[in-house]
């Protein structure tokens, strides 16, 4: 609890600093700020703890997730040094904004009670809405943010109709009433259709088939590195506080759903997948890979005493190559109109740092040895084939050989294409965050025990 008001703290201060003309230290003590944070988080834990009635709980899955909600947003923080120098009216402004985003993301994986659970969601959901209609001048991030708000607007409600009903039916927020509750065969009709309203809102936010139509057109009228943020950060946050709700509830209920869970893993496989192979504009293109993926991660709630640590691992694996990736396109795209994959043209040979990085991400995403990416989902299969899913796990690698096709598009522009004009600009900041990403995604991938031990 004291992390969560320290974070917020620490974008009250970078809204402020401006002000005191502090402006060259956000960056560096926003950043120290919250690596201080996580150092703190863990040295202060001593076992399971709840605060305010139940409403925030700390445990070893909210502490395992903030970890890497944290070092996503240091990430994200550090691209944003050199992304909005050029707007210094409005500098602090983001990047409190991202803390402050943070703040929401801690909520969704530590609440006991719903209504913190929607808090929570709406503090990350309106972040969000204004970075996407950021570039004000720009008609596309003006489409997308309104995009966003009407569509993140109808989930959020749907959502809070679902907690509605829960409520009317328990009597309770609380989630550990609410599981003892679940329990018994007295419940109305009406908390089961509670339940359902609170997961069709969850797969608006995870960009899950068939909610998902939003995500490409708010992928690619955002601002790059708004687009990092939402492929990274705010879908690993929706995917881990959906696993934790619907972990809450008793069994018998989840044995109702895995029918629907199998339907639209397969589907956002699949859908998302087929339609990549068509996309000319990178951004859209992971945004229908960040669909497929969403389907990877739902294989986990189908095995849901044994896959946290799993889903852990691979929203570690998958975030860290987003954010190596989204660095190589913020720095490619940076003086472009768009992210055409025509842009990348020749990267391999007037930056084969770059591309090289960006080719390393791109093959984790694939699944492909030895990155972590192949070994999250080795893991996410095995454990859903002993779960009795067979049927997923074959569409699952059927669409892992798909994935190739359109991520070797972009690799083969890379490399087998004449650049069309050299890229001069200043890569340094990129460079260092992509190699790091990168760095710690191969370090995960030959270590895994050091993110799948943190569950245990």
């Amino acid at each position: 609890m004291d992390s969560l008001i320290a974070i917020i703290a620490l974008g009250v201060f970078c809204l402020i600093a401006e002000i005191f003309n502090f402006r060259k230290a956000i960056i560096p003590v926003a950043i120290g700020g919250l690596l201080a944070i996580l150092g703190y988080s863990w040295y202060s834990y001593t076992g399971e703890a709840s605060f305010y009635n139940n409403m925030i709980v700390i445990n070893k899955f909210s502490l395992a997730f903030s970890t890497l909600f944290i070092l996503l947003t240091i990430f994200l923080i550090a691209l944003g040094s050199d992304f909005y120098k050029d707007k210094p009216t409005k500098f602090s402004d983001f990047i409190a904004i991202k803390i402050f985003l943070l703040s929401g993301a801690i909520c969704m994986v530590s609440f006991g009670n719903l209504s913190m659970f929607f808090l929570g969601i709406e503090v990350l959901s309106i972040s969000l809405y204004i970075l996407a209609a950021s570039s004000r001048l720009s008609l596309k991030s003006n489409e997308a943010g309104m995009k966003y708000f009407l569509m993140g607007s109808f989930a959020s409600g749907i959502i809070l109709f679902g907690i509605c009903l829960i409520y009317g039916a328990t009597g309770y927020f609380d989630l550990a009433e609410i599981y003892e509750l679940s329990k018994g065969a007295a419940l109305p009709s009406w908390f089961y259709i509670g339940i359902i309203l609170l997961i069709i809102g969850m797969l608006f936010k995870v960009a899950a088939v068939p909610f998902h139509f939003w995500a490409p057109d708010v992928y690619e009228g955002s601002p790059a590195l708004v687009t990092a943020t939402m492929s990274t950060l705010a879908k690993v946050v929706a995917m881990a506080s959906m696993f934790k709700l619907i972990s809450s509830l008793d069994a018998t209920i989840l044995y109702r759903m895995e029918i629907v869970i199998v339907v639209v893993s397969i589907l956002s496989m699949t859908v998302g997948n087929i339609m990549a192979l068509r996309q000319k504009n990178v951004k859209r293109m992971l945004a229908f890979s960040g669909i497929s993926h969403a389907g990877f991660m739902l294989m986990a709630l189908l095995s849901l005493s044994t896959s946290a640590s799993t889903l852990l691992y691979y929203t570690f694996a998958y975030a860290l190559a987003g954010i190596a990736a989204f660095a190589v396109i913020i720095f490619v795209s940076k003086n472009k109109e768009d992210e055409a994959i025509s842009n990348f043209n020749g990267l391999g040979k007037t930056n084969p740092v770059m591309a090289g990085i960006l080719t390393a991400s791109l093959l984790s995403m694939a699944g492909i040895p030895v990155f972590s990416g192949f070994f999250a989902k080795f893991m996410l299969f095995t454990q859903t084939i002993d779960a009795g899913y067979l049927i997923v796990v074959i569409a699952g690698v059927i669409n892992s050989i798909i994935s190739i096709g359109y991520y070797f598009k972009l690799i083969l522009a890379m490399y087998t294409k004449e650049p069309a004009e050299d890229n001069h600009s200043n890569a340094f900041v990129y460079n260092v965050i992509a190699l790091v990403a990168i760095l710690l995604n191969v370090v995960i991938g030959l270590y895994p025990t050091l993110i799948t031990s943190l569950l245990n």
